[in-house]
């Protein structure tokens, strides 16, 4: 979905066309595997991060497109999108050996990238934030007259609604204090602003990967939950979960052995054997919604990856092609939220890494152990309820989360950072933040619900203060509370 179409409009043929596109381009996919053209790879990671443009007071302001002409003008280097709401951009990384250095160097990309935005930010009379969910974003906001110039975004919009045959999306989130609403357009995935986490797999091992993934995801979005509140509801400690689900929901596809598969969600089952089955499945069970002619040469892949870029599984297979037209497989953990500060960022990419490389190395076979149905349940009940979560393990027992984390997945991660040779410095200072982050439960979510209690529930307030905080660098669990 990173790339600009030309069409918003489409016909009949269209579908039919890109449909049989998608056939031939998902059978060279498979060929290409038979044949060995995906090469072994060292482990390649990169992330994308999405913010927030906001004024004084904390609120988003719908100005990117100026943000980007000011960036392309002084900061050419910067890897920096617009993203679905004009209030939105997306911060890119350059593709890195996760090896050695790899965590320190990506901790001082994100620093020099966070700084300059900072910069082209206040040039303008604004400031960026990293956060999950905003506050102070009011749903009157998240309209198509705030969406961003681009013809994907207009012909996503029709098209979600044409398959809901006009019917608005409707909202309802039980939480502390459960929101129930009907919205008009998709602009409500605007509010789920995240960091997405890359990694590029061995084919091989491609499948095991990508499963021990979601077996984290219950992990890592706990860790890293930082949007408690919408529309000023508290809500799930990490909101944009099943706000994302229900912001593009589309009527269910049945056809595919009766199951039912969501454009949004944790994904059907498990791979098994190896990633192609996603893609079979992306063909058969998922209508196209952006039905373009992107590129008749096959070997671009192009409508395949277009078309998977219109899936949002939490955990998503990614096809790619490097410099040299060889393709290549990566796995874009989806489930952690932007923020709360650019060491918090890193570490809770230190954390993925190192656990998703220990589990999927070292162990026989995790799928026996943890069954899809018990993973997709913890994954959900995390989102809900964070550290205080309570989910079902590898031994089959319901374990507290928090200690779960600090008495077996730390030194699980700490040992996958070592097998990935990452310098043992840098795994201890980044795996140390999110060990204080779990030993005292301040995640982004927790701070976020505690200052808005001594802020009196004024969101301003809470997105100021978080701003400043923000702003000096420290990991959250250092943030103290107004008053402390």
């Amino acid at each position: 979905m990173g790339q600009e179409i030309s069409q918003s409009v489409f016909r009949p043929h269209d579908f039919q066309q890109f449909r049989e596109r998608l056939r031939i381009e998902t059978a060279l996919l498979e060929r290409w595997w038979n044949e060995g053209r995906f090469p072994p790879a060292p482990h390649v990671a990169g992330y994308e991060i999405e913010a927030w443009l906001i004024d004084a007071d904390g609120y988003p302001v719908p100005r990117n497109r100026d943000f980007l002409e000011r960036a392309n003008e002084r900061y050419r280097e910067l890897l920096v999108f617009p993203e679905l709401a004009r209030f939105n951009i997306e911060l890119n990384s350059l593709p890195r050996r996760l090896s050695g250095d790899a965590l320190a160097a990506m901790h001082a990309e994100l620093e020099r990238s966070w700084r300059a935005s900072e910069r082209i930010a206040a040039d303008l009379g604004l400031d960026v934030l990293m956060i999950g969910t905003l506050p102070t974003a009011q749903e009157a906001e998240l309209s198509l007259e705030n969406m961003s110039e681009m013809q994907r975004y207009r012909a996503l919009n029709q098209q979600v609604l044409r398959m809901r045959e006009g019917r608005p999306l409707e909202l309802n989130i039980e939480g502390r204090q459960p929101l129930r609403t009907s919205h008009r357009d998709v602009m409500l995935e605007a509010a789920t602003t995240s960091l997405q986490l890359h990694l590029q797999v061995t084919p091989t091992k491609a499948a095991r990967y990508y499963n021990v993934a979601q077996m984290v995801s219950a992990v890592t979005v706990a860790v890293g939950a930082n949007s408690p509140w919408l529309f000023g509801h508290q809500l799930w400690e990490e909101t944009r979960i099943p706000l994302f689900e229900q912001a593009v929901e589309v009527p269910a596809n049945t056809g595919c052995d009766g199951a039912e598969f969501r454009r949004v969600g944790f994904g059907s089952g498990y791979a098994e054997g190896d990633l192609l089955a996603c893609f079979r499945e992306n063909r058969d069970c998922y209508p196209p919604l952006l039905p373009i002619e992107v590129d008749k040469y096959p070997a671009a892949l192009a409508h395949l990856r277009l078309h998977n870029g219109t899936i949002w599984r939490w955990n998503r297979p990614l096809v790619g092609l490097d410099d040299d037209g060889s393709p290549h497989l990566r796995i874009e953990h989806r489930v952690i939220a932007a923020g709360p500060s650019v060491i918090d960022t890193v570490a809770n990419a230190a954390l993925f890494y190192g656990l998703i490389t220990e589990l999927a190395e070292s162990m026989r076979e995790p799928e026996a152990d943890l069954p899809f149905s018990l993973a997709r349940d913890n994954f959900y009940t995390a989102a809900r309820h964070g550290l205080d979560a309570h989910v079902v393990w590898f031994d089959g027992v319901r374990n507290d989360l928090q200690g779960l984390i600090l008495d077996e997945l730390l030194p699980r991660a700490a040992s996958g950072l070592a097998r990935l040779d990452i310098d043992a410095e840098d795994a201890a200072r980044f795996l140390g933040v999110i060990e204080r982050r779990v030993r005292t439960r301040r995640t982004g979510a927790w701070w976020q619900r505690h200052c808005a209690e001594m802020c009196g529930a004024e969101m301003p307030q809470l997105v100021q203060a978080y701003r400043a905080h923000q702003r000096s660098g420290l990991p959250v669990h250092e943030w103290p509370l107004p008053g402390e």
